[in-house]
């Protein structure tokens, strides 16, 4: 069976010569110790989610596509000194990011956000014209004339946006007003988050629908994040009355047009939201975070085997050393065994996972995968 058999097959409960292994990538301060601890960089790519040959993953390909600003705000460097940096970013945020331990732009804690682009109706009506769907820059030159064909004749699941290019609608307005913002906007000003909803509805439609309309795809995957440890970060009541229509008319829209499955990215604990994400069409969520208690075999035993998961291995685990790996691998053998789950580290691979415990996770995961564990 090919990547593509593979992949329908485990998402559908029927037999499989594997499971998909698939993985989400590492933090660019997990790539450094790796190169210290003997990995050579000229053996990987480290585009995880396309799949890394050199450690035995499957392939998938991501349709080119640019869900963000565009234009996007010039990046600028406003402030500086020896421990900080303040700037504004891509987005037209502002920005103070410690500098230790950085990698580029990867930090070893979240920045702080000092200012958003989106605080009144006036502000997202000037933003509102960089988020125009048929805009050509959004896709890659000529893409029906190179890669139509193939992507009909293809032998691995296809995807329409690469990771966290189809924001869902809570990361789309939590990337332009902020956490705290938007807590306060569905209360104090209702009209304003009708307006852009209603307008990522609209993005979402317009923006896939010259792909979709050239080739059918495996899955689309809405990037949200909208979960926090304990909880969704918006009650179940704001989600009906301002996001759940809106997903339900995009997903009714990407499925009348061949999509198969339709995922929601989310970190953290979503599950009060879960059986209206069901109502509007979601088959899979991940990556399913064990440090907000998302294992994988009690989710299957609330929502059933509509609900698909991918996910759940627990990166902590990985940092603990082979025993403690096969122990948790162990424990995912019965979600194997019925279907419907692809299990992944349950988000980047952090720095404190060695290079020897990290290949012996995935040696360990491909007999996992294939039945052998």
């Amino acid at each position: 069976m090919n990547d593509l058999k593979c992949f329908l097959a485990v998402m559908e409960y029927e037999p499989a010569e594997h499971v998909p292994n698939w993985e989400a990538g590492v933090w660019p301060q997990t790539r450094r110790r790796w190169e210290r601890e003997g990995l050579d960089p000229h053996r990987f790519h480290f585009d995880w989610f396309s799949g890394e040959a050199a450690l035995g993953m499957d392939a998938r390909e991501f349709i080119h596509f640019d869900g963000d600003l565009v234009p996007p705000f010039e990046q600028e460097v406003l402030e500086e000194d020896e421990q900080t940096v303040v700037f504004r970013d891509t987005k037209g945020r502002v920005r103070r990011a410690l500098k230790k331990d950085s990698v580029g732009e990867a930090r070893m804690c979240m920045d702080t956000y000092l200012r958003h682009v989106v605080e009144t109706p006036d502000d997202w009506q000037r933003i509102k014209k960089r988020y125009q769907p048929g805009d050509a820059r959004r896709y890659e030159p000529n893409w029906r004339d190179l890669r139509v064909e193939g992507w009909r004749a293809r032998h691995h699941p296809l995807i329409f946006g690469p990771n966290m290019s189809t924001m869902g609608f809570y990361w789309f307005a939590r990337e332009l007003m902020g956490t705290e913002n938007l807590s306060f906007a569905w209360y104090d000003q209702p009209k304003l988050m009708d307006d852009m909803m209603e307008h990522w509805e609209h993005f979402l439609i317009e923006a896939a629908r010259p792909i979709l309309d050239a080739t059918s795809v495996e899955y689309v995957c809405l990037s949200e994040d909208l979960s926090m440890k304990t909880g969704p970060l918006l009650g179940p009541e704001t989600y009906r009355r301002f996001i759940f229509p809106h997903l339900c008319r995009v997903i009714g829209f990407f499925k009348s047009r061949g999509v198969r499955y339709v995922c929601i990215d989310t970190d953290g604990n979503p599950e009060p939201l879960i059986p209206m994400m069901l109502d509007a069409g979601v088959d899979a969520i991940w990556p399913l975070e064990r440090t907000a208690g998302q294992d994988p075999q009690r989710l299957r035993r609330t929502f059933g085997r509509s609900l698909r998961l991918w996910g759940g291995v627990d990166k902590r685990e990985l940092a603990m050393g082979p025993e403690a790996i096969d122990a948790h691998l162990n424990t995912l053998v019965p979600m194997i065994e019925e279907g419907g789950f692809i299990p992944t580290v349950d988000h980047s691979v952090p720095p404190d996972v060695s290079w020897d415990h990290f290949r012996h996770y995935m040696e360990r995961k491909q007999d996992l995968l294939r039945g052998r564990l």
